[in-house]
């Protein structure tokens, strides 16, 4: 089932200088026509190369085939090379290492409380927006999505579907999501139910502009699917199983994006939508398979890792007619691009790193600048200088500062060409060392996002080990850690509001499993729709939970059957940091993989 998001989008640019680029030949604002609606489709996982357009053999998605044929497509567009950061510079228009989401756990993949975002923007000027599916920018107030300018909200939590904010075993299938910041159970394939949720907000603002932002977790692990789409390829020879799934959901995807664009036509709607396809990051290992002429994948500082497909379809505003542009642009460019093409009211709070290729969206070869942008892989609990990145401008790509290609010549970058062109390595080495000193000049290392407890939006409060920041967190992050018992300490950042009595409670299991710390279970039956199953838990074995926040530090045994450990006190507003950790019979340290703080 399809479904295109209708976005006129921008990609953010990194300028070396760090500011906002003003286009000599703006857009046109909107004049005669109707505020027009914006359907953004973007998938999780999926590269360059994962689509029948990009000349993959194998590989069915004749939805998203015939939009590409129908829109402006940028060949030459850029994201970050994992999720969350390429996510944080969509809505703010700023660059990743900027804005604390430049990792995509520990507490760093939660976008700083005083960005202004696209979708707040939007509100603003007289939007109803609505995200369906992924959002990884923040599972607590005043992080999530509905904090943030988003008036409907269906969504799993973290990152993907069974991580450990997510509702527990969560698989794709029948699964229990967050509505509004309220749980709620569903029926159906994950991508089918986000497509659902976000046909029925269509629907029902039909009659006002809306913005609908769906984000699919799929094609990301674990790579479910259905079992009528598995055999789609089940029969293809020398293609793995994993491909088979992860192809699977890809074309699940596009019959999605049939159903969303047949309900725009019928409702009338689909000339003046805005619809925007594009992904998150480089393949998840598509590039095994086939690669799109590109060299890397997910998380690569190379041109797989973070070029990806971009294209945009308007038929009132005279955007389609499959025309591809190749200028250099990047999703910081997309909030700006916006502003600049719906004439929306919008004064920046923070410089942005983008600038509007709004231009470009009407005449392929407009004045452009040859902007220096940086693409990094940090993944760590500090930003770290020289740390696999790219510094790309509309020629050549600078890989971590000792290889050099020239992309217009040698897209798949196989030829280091550096001892011949030094001059070009040292003006994109010099451009690197202005970026950097504009990212030093934010103090990102020196801030946090604190989670707020005991307001009236979210109380409690559920945390997880997801979001405890460590710099060794094996696999805490994820519900399978929790069952495999994985080790790792750290500690939480939490604003109390208010003084007050507080109930903290910490957990191994979330209350929705019905199971006590020291509960063991088998592995889960295997279905032919699961690419992986949920593991056994063995670990029999703890004895004590220890709390230390605010005047908080002691240490409670656990019971035979216990569920979770409280600790009730007074504690006055502030800041604090936190350790919750459950402790084994050897004195070996685990994390409290979920912490419940509610205001009595």
């Amino acid at each position: 089932m399809k479904r295109i998001l209708n976005c006129v989008c921008s990609i953010l640019v990194l300028s070396v200088t760090g500011n906002l680029y003003a286009n000599e030949q703006m857009a046109q604002p909107l004049a005669s026509l109707t505020k027009p609606n914006i359907v953004f489709v973007i998938t999780d996982d999926q590269g360059y190369g994962d689509m029948a357009n990009r000349g993959n053999p194998i590989i069915k998605t004749p939805q998203l085939d015939r939009i590409h044929d129908e829109s402006v497509r940028f060949t030459n567009y850029h994201v970050s090379t994992t999720c969350a950061p390429s996510r944080a510079s969509l809505m703010t228009g700023r660059h990743s290492n900027r804005v604390n989401a430049f990792h995509t756990i520990s507490g760093r993949s939660i976008l700083w409380e005083d960005e202004r975002l696209l979708p707040q923007v939007l509100a603003e000027n007289g939007y109803t927006n609505g995200l369906f599916g992924k959002w990884h920018l923040g599972d607590n107030y005043p992080f999530r999505p509905e904090d943030r300018g988003f008036h409907e909200v269906v969504r799993h939590a973290a990152g993907g579907i069974t991580q450990g904010p997510d509702y527990w075993r969560n698989d794709y299938f029948d699964d229990t999501y967050w509505h509004n910041g309220e749980l709620q159970s569903y029926k159906g394939y994950a991508t089918d139910v986000f497509f659902d949720e976000a046909i029925a907000f269509i629907e029902h603002n039909k009659d006002n502009p809306f913005f609908a932002y769906i984000s699919t977790n799929a094609p990301h692990a674990p790579y479910n699917v259905p079992e009528e789409y598995y055999n789609l390829y089940k029969d293809v020879p020398n293609l793995a199983d994993r491909f088979k799934r992860f192809y699977g959901m890809i074309t699940n995807i596009d019959d999605n994006v049939k159903r969303l664009e047949d309900k725009l036509k019928s409702l009338g709607l689909r000339d003046n939508t805005i619809f925007i396809f594009t992904t998150d990051n480089g393949t998840a290992g598509g590039n095994k398979v086939f690669d799109g002429g590109l060299r890397g994948s997910k998380g690569s500082q190379y041109e797989g890792g973070h070029r990806v497909p971009f294209f945009v379809r308007w038929p009132a505003g005279a955007i389609n007619g499959g025309v591809d542009v190749d200028r250099l642009v990047s999703h910081y460019d997309i909030l700006p691009t916006f502003v600049d093409l719906l004439g929306l009211k919008f004064t920046p709070t923070k410089p942005l790193d983008g600038i509007s290729f709004a231009p470009l969206l009407n005449d392929k070869d407009g004045k452009w600048p040859n902007r220096i942008l940086f693409m990094d892989t940090q993944r760590g609990q500090n930003l770290v200088k020289y740390q696999k990145y790219a510094v790309m401008d509309q020629d050549w790509r600078l890989v971590d500062g000792v290889e050099l290609y020239n992309v217009t010549k040698d897209l798949a970058q196989t030829e280091n060409v550096i001892s011949e062109h030094p001059e070009v390595a040292a003006r994109l080495a010099e451009g690197y060392e202005r970026w950097w000193q504009s990212i030093k000049n934010d103090h990102p290392n020196e801030r946090y996002a604190y989670i707020k407890v005991g307001s009236a939006y979210e109380n409690p409060s559920r945390i997880s080990s997801h979001d405890m920041l460590t710099g060794k967190h094996l696999h805490v992050w994820h519900q399978y850690g929790a069952a495999n018992a994985s080790q790792g300490t750290g500690r939480w950042k939490i604003e109390f509001l208010e003084d007050a009595q507080y109930k903290i409670s910490l957990r191994r299991f979330p209350p929705e499993s019905g199971l006590a710390i020291n509960a063991t279970f088998p592995q889960q039956e295997r279905r032919i729709e699961l690419d992986r199953v949920f593991p056994a838990s063995v670990k029999d074995d703890f004895t004590s939970a220890y709390l230390y926040v605010a005047g908080i530090n002691g240490s409670q045994r656990i019971a035979a059957g216990q569920e979770q450990v409280d600790f009730t006190s007074f504690v006055p507003a502030g800041r604090y940091d936190m350790e919750a950790q459950l402790i084994d019979k050897d004195g070996r340290v685990y994390p409290a993989y979920y912490v419940y703080i509610e205001k009595l």
